[in-house]
């Protein structure tokens, strides 16, 4: 997806911030769904951070029938599209739509050559034969997963925009800053597919991120004190002023 129809999409030109709820219970995500909103956010995406996704569903079927017209991503914590896709599909068919999957790992592989995708080109493959329509938000160069050499940064973001719809990356773990200039690099190197980083976003260095990024994935970086599963009103704000300003 280009970045004009991706911010078209979301009816802004700044940078879009969607929330990343790490999931407890339908109370605690429900709780945090309406400080998003209320702090401006045009979405969420939800993770199972602490448990298998198997339990995540129930609570995505619950939410999705609260929030009826919000836009809710999903994210089953070390799940490629592969596995996830024919899930969502399945929800869709059921009448239960999920604007947006984001995988830690989209499977792209930068030491081979562009036709020789394997893995990549599976996830692709199952991505339509599930029939699910929603956003795909695939990660590159992403932590927790096989280390790539800085050297084939530019190299994986350019494959990987032939494969998702919004790239992203992140620093090298949690709660930790992207390198600015892996960032620039992933930029270049995306030309007008749409760039996401989902991690540590602050409300200290977002600014050095809103040229290049279109998309926020926000979680350690507004949430309360020590608290890994819930929004603090105060810092989503001043972080969504800055983005405005």
């Amino acid at each position: 997806m280009n970045r004009h129809e991706f911010h078209l999409k979301f009816g802004s030109k700044n940078p879009i911030v969607l929330p990343v709820i790490h999931v407890l219970n339908y109370a605690q995500t429900h709780r945090n769904i309406v400080i998003a909103m209320e702090g401006g956010c045009p979405g969420v995406l939800l993770i199972n951070h602490d448990f298998e996704k198997e339990k995540l569903l129930p609570i995505i079927k619950r939410i999705r029938a609260t929030f009826s017209d919000y836009w809710l991503g999903i994210n089953f914590l070390a799940v490629t599209g592969e596995f996830a896709f024919p899930i969502l599909g399945a929800l869709q068919s059921e009448g239960i739509y999920i604007d947006g999957y984001w995988a830690d790992d989209a499977c792209i592989d930068e030491r081979r050559a562009e036709n020789d995708q394997i893995e990549a080109n599976r996830i692709n493959t199952v991505r339509k034969e599930s029939g699910w329509q929603g956003l795909y938000i695939g990660g590159t160069a992403f932590k927790k997963q096989r280390e790539v050499d800085p050297a084939g940064y530019a190299y994986s973001a350019q494959l990987a925009t032939s494969y998702m719809d919004v790239v992203v990356t992140s620093g090298i773990a949690t709660g930790h800053a992207a390198d600015v200039e892996k960032i620039k690099t992933f930029r270049i190197s995306c030309g007008d597919t749409a760039l996401a980083i989902a991690s540590g976003i602050t409300l200290d260095n977002v600014k050095d991120y809103a040229e290049d990024a279109d998309l926020l994935m926000v979680a350690t970086g507004i949430n309360s004190k020590d608290d890994f599963y819930n929004i603090d009103p105060k810092k989503l704000k001043s972080l969504m002023n800055s983005i405005k300003g």
